[in-house]
């Protein structure tokens, strides 16, 4: 629990930091999206959406309403079941 505390107050200190002195606090990631409709004969028909940039943390954490960069990266697809 210790550790916790410590990695997030550390992070959001470095996040104030870069966010002060404009170090490239935020960055921006391509982000495909598509929704998955089930249909009633049991099949999944997919919608997809063109791609869109999303702009993100560069933090271990999500600060200000951002997912954080290293997260987005790693899901560059996102699905939504309907």
């Amino acid at each position: 629990m210790g550790l916790t505390l410590l990695a997030y107050a550390v992070d959001y200190a470095i996040f104030r930091y870069r966010l002060a002195t404009n170090r490239q606090p935020y960055r921006q990631i391509t982000v495909t999206s598509y929704d998955a409709v089930a249909q009633k004969n049991g099949k999944t028909q997919f919608l997809f959406n063109p791609p869109e940039v999303q702009t993100c943390v560069n933090t271990l954490f999500p600060r200000a309403g951002y997912v954080p960069c290293w997260y987005l990266q790693r899901h560059t697809e996102q699905r939504t079941n309907i």
